[in-house]
């Protein structure tokens, strides 16, 4: 007789379950573990610093909380404590409290995101050997993590979202832990993870939180009273590990902490309800941003190279956004292989108990997978690519669950058509991809498909009654083991190619390198990235900030333009108005008043001359009607209007126009690369 919480067939003809207490290791395993960590772990640190200051935004945050340990605990942008970042602020701890220990630079605020990786393929070799009793379908869910091209990407970079994928990844493997012997522990170190993962990047970090929960609901064994009990308190270990930041923001007087930015009336749960959750997903929010980029009347903004469509590369709502532009190359690669292996295990398990823990590690990536991707898909806010970083343990999960199942079953004829049709799922679809880069690598997408089809056709035809009995099992392994290299093939390639580039601004992509602008199209495009604290700034301005000796050296619109200006002076700057410039801060009255009280040295304003290459040529004017006005070309705003003859048409894109109008009224301009820079210590007279 057999106990309900032991994964037994209920067939005869079915294969055994993997033995859920798992020997020790072998020694060639262990050396294969080791080899797999230090090799991610050198390919993800080396020559990491190519990437600088990454994302400045959260380079800003991390400079300000090497320096002050209130800005290290809020996250904020500058060491002065005016304004936070955009998001909570876990990133921003290791990164900061890294620069605390060895300095601030880019090694200090970068390698801890590369060992986050390393950390990560960790969790994913003991969720999948725990699930399936097998290390080498460990390992190789280890290796194609690690060679994914988005979290070669991510994992090198310092935005939030490595912090919130590894805390994502150690709670679902804290799940499958915990479904192995209805351990309310390892459930409860679950709610920690994803409660953390939520103060890293606040709702997306939650997302994995219905596969997991309905996961354990279904597949614990214990009875349905105690794993609603389990679950329960998961829930409040969650709530107890979010919360208390929460509701420290509530009861620390909002007057001595810096604004929390994003929100409209400085409350945490505004910014995640608001700006960070439901506005971003309905497209509600980002106004500010998009209007940065609203060139006056009459002009238009030429193509300057980068991503592939949509803001960031997300391309237009819908489940092909999943699949093509950018995100299509930096997740989409085992995609469609991962929701077959899902679909696999659940028809290969159908017959098992309820608490089978293959059946129940494929419900937790799968559910991962179908419900983070229907989210992605439906997003109507701004979407950048390396979002998807959040289904990349997803995919990896679901297609090598699938993998190791008919892997299993290789002496039998589904386990042989199952093998055929991952093979070919990740072949072809590498090869579609590779397809879209048509000038790069063009032996490589036709070798992929060569091998995948010829190693599809033979586990086929190994498959078929006449040639079962002749094709052995050694014959069908090295077939799958080729097609299975070959299909992650295309993966590999573009994380190659992904880990050498230099990667900065806010919306980094993966693969080789992308078109090189004109001379004159590029200094354009250093200039934009100047106001997303991108682009490079003129070595007059960093030494005019670090002359200064007032709280904030300047002020100016934007929390990305003062992260640039931050970093290249080493200087504190506020930001007015925040990420987007929408935040309601500071008032024009509190600008004043921190002018009056000497807190702040420069005002800055961005002044672009607009191309006359831009300007957009106005059809031929209609006939007019007798006594009707003549028809003329659209007239620039008045922005950019009233150029003199011969002269360019200049840009401002200046988001809280009542401090600009005070400041240009009562102090005089001087003009500095790209900036208009007025000097409020010396009023105009």
């Amino acid at each position: 007789m057999t106990t309900a919480d032991t994964a037994v067939p209920v067939s005869s003809g079915s294969a055994p379950p993997p033995d859920t207490g798992l020997p020790a290791p072998r020694r060639t395993e262990r050396v294969a573990l080791a080899l797999l960590l230090i090799g991610t772990a050198a390919a993800y640190l080396w020559n990491i610093t190519v990437n600088g200051m990454g994302n400045s935004f959260y380079a800003a945050a991390a400079w300000s909380g090497s320096l002050s340990w209130k800005a290290l605990l809020f996250g904020s942008l500058d060491p002065a404590n005016f304004i936070t970042v955009d998001k909570p602020p876990v990133s921003q701890w290791v990164m900061g409290l890294s620069g605390q220990l060895f300095g601030f630079s880019s090694a200090s605020m970068l390698i801890p995101q590369a060992l986050m990786a390393v950390a990560a393929v960790a969790l994913m070799y003991a969720a999948i050997t725990r699930a399936t009793g097998n290390r080498g379908a460990g390992l190789l869910a280890g290796a194609v993590l690690a060679l994914t091209p988005v979290v070669a990407l991510m994992f090198r970079f310092n935005n939030p979202d490595a912090v919130m994928v590894l805390l994502m990844t150690a709670a679902a493997y804290c799940t499958i832990r915990a479904m192995a012997h209805a351990s309310a522990r390892w459930l409860v170190l679950a709610g920690v993870a994803l409660g953390f993962a939520f103060l890293a990047k606040m709702l997306e970090g939650l997302m994995v939180l219905p596969a997991l929960g309905l996961t354990y609901l279904v597949a614990a064994p214990t009875g349905i009273g105690k794993r609603i009990t389990h679950l329960l308190a998961a829930a409040v270990a969650l709530l107890v590990s979010a919360g208390w930041y929460v509701l420290l923001t509530i009861a620390w007087p909002s007057g001595s902490r810096p604004y929390l930015a994003g929100s409209t009336n400085n409350t945490f749960m505004d910014l995640v309800l608001g700006y960070n959750g439901f506005a971003r997903y309905l497209g509600k929010n980002h106004h500010g941003h998009n209007r940065m980029f609203e060139l006056p009347a009459g002009y238009k903004l030429p193509s300057m190279g980068g991503g592939h469509g949509g803001f960031g590369g997300g391309g237009d709502a819908g489940v092909a956004r999943l699949f093509t532009g950018e995100i299509g190359f930096e997740i989409s690669w085992l995609l469609p292989a991962a929701l077959l292996g899902f679909v696999i295990v659940l028809l290969a398990r159908r017959k098992y108990p309820r608490t089978d823990p293959v059946r129940a590690a494929a419900l937790v990536f799968g559910l991962w997978l179908i419900i983070d991707g229907a989210a992605f898909a439906g997003m109507k806010g701004g979407m950048h690519a390396y979002y998807t970083l959040a289904i990349a343990p997803a995919v990896v999960g679901s297609f090598v669950l699938g993998l190791a199942e008919v892997w299993r079953c290789r002496d039998r004829m589904w386990g042989r058509l199952g093998a055929a049709a991952l093979v070919l799922a990740s072949g072809i679809w590498g090869f579609v991809l590779l397809d879209r880069n048509p000038h790069w690598q063009v032996w490589l997408r036709w070798s992929i498909l060569a091998v995948t089809v010829i190693a599809a056709v033979g586990l086929v035809v190994a498959a078929l009654p006449v040639a079962a009995r002749r094709a052995g099992t050694r014959a069908v392994s090295v077939l799958t083991a080729a097609g299975v290299i070959a299909g992650i093939g295309g993966s590999l390639a573009y994380t190659a190619a992904t880990l050498p580039r230099s990667h900065t601004g806010g919306g980094p992509v993966v693969g080789p390198t992308g078109q090189q602008l004109p001379g004159a199209l590029a200094r354009m495009r250093n200039q934009f990235g100047m106001l997303m604290g991108a682009g490079p700034v003129d070595p007059k301005l960093a030494a005019i900030l670090r002359s200064t000796h007032t709280t904030w050296s300047a002020a100016i619109d934007r929390s990305g333009p003062a992260a640039g200006l931050e970093l290249a002076s080493r200087t504190p700057v506020l930001a007015i108005g925040g990420f987007t410039s929408e935040d309601p801060v500071p008032t024009l009255a509190g600008f004043q008043r921190l002018v009056r009280d000497h807190q702040i040295t420069y005002y800055m304003a961005p002044e672009i001359p607009l191309p006359d290459s831009w300007r957009v040529r106005a059809p031929h004017a209609p006939t007019s009607a007798p006594g009707a006005p003549a028809a003329s070309a659209p007239r620039p705003s008045s922005q950019a209007a009233g150029a003199p003859a011969g002269k360019p048409a200049v840009w401002r894109p200046v988001g809280d126009t009542e401090i600009l109008n005070w400041v240009s009224a009562h102090y005089s301009p001087q003009h500095v690369g790209p900036l208009v820079v007025y000097d409020l210590t010396a009023p105009a007279h």
